[in-house]
């Protein structure tokens, strides 16, 4: 098996290493593990690609490289000229340092890299590890990653649904904030949402007297509703999610469609 790796955090980020563990493992002693990483941290970009201006791709090393774009640059860059049109069999993006449950997949440069993956035909699914008290000061704070990593994506090539047409699906799995042992098991959740908590900005005057904006991420463990993504994150669950780039509210065609006829 051919794996494709990327990531939003940049090519030296510790969850790197560990989704480079994750992918080692399941290509197998006959595979390949292909790495394109953003140069420089890309958190926060979403599925955004760097459509106005060329990105500089640099070989690190045998099968690593580095590209000065975002996430879903990176797997184009990796499909169309690393390695030459020749698409893998799996894309893994990740793993993130912090979650990517609810309303943070909107954001998140990690999903975006699985969803070009996807765009792009090839099967691909997004890892993150949550953090919080119980796993931030551990000596390795993605330890549950690191350690049920590979047992996750086995299980969805094995056992996942693989849709093929338009649109077809991708994963996005979020590891909870616990240590490894602490890991209660795998379960399907729907993307939630924060309530009472949201992005916003964070003003700073600068020694020049000009004023900088910081972007302020909300309360990550305020709960969504029971069984959605990060609930069951809090709970102990590794949370799995299908998901598709179609962003169409297809539940409101036919009522949309009978107001205004």
């Amino acid at each position: 098996m051919r794996i494709l790796i990327t990531n939003d955090d940049g090519i030296n980020a510790p969850g790197l290493e560990v989704l480079t563990e994750i992918a080692t493992e399941i290509a197998g002693p006959k595979g390949e593990v292909w790495t394109v990483a953003p140069a420089f941290e890309q958190s926060g970009v979403g599925h955004c690609i760097s459509y106005t201006h060329p990105m500089m791709i640099a070989e690190l090393g045998p099968r690593r490289f580095a590209a000065e774009g975002s996430p879903a640059d990176c797997v184009l860059a990796a499909i169309y000229d690393v390695l030459d049109g020749a698409k893998p069999d799996l894309v893994l993006s990740g793993v993130n340092r912090g979650n990517n449950a609810a309303e943070n997949v909107l954001y998140s440069g990690t999903i975006g890299g699985a969803m070009e993956a996807a765009l792009q035909g090839v099967p691909a699914i997004a890892l993150s590890q949550f953090f919080g008290p119980d796993n931030a000061r551990l000596a390795d704070p993605f330890e549950s990653a690191r350690v049920h990593g590979a047992g996750v994506v086995r299980a969805l090539l094995d056992k996942g649904i693989w849709t093929t047409g338009d649109y077809r699906s991708f994963y996005n799995v979020n590891f909870p904030p616990l240590p490894a042992a602490a890991t209660r098991g795998m379960m399907v959740a729907p993307q939630g949402y924060r309530r009472d908590t949201a992005f916003s900005v964070e003003p700073h005057i600068s020694p020049s007297g000009r004023k900088f904006l910081w972007i302020k991420g909300g309360h990550q463990h305020t709960p969504t509703l029971p069984g959605s993504d990060a609930a069951v994150n809090l709970d102990g669950y590794i949370s799995i999610t299908p998901m598709r780039a179609d962003l169409t509210a297809h539940d409101l065609l036919a009522d949309l469609q009978a107001s205004l006829a």
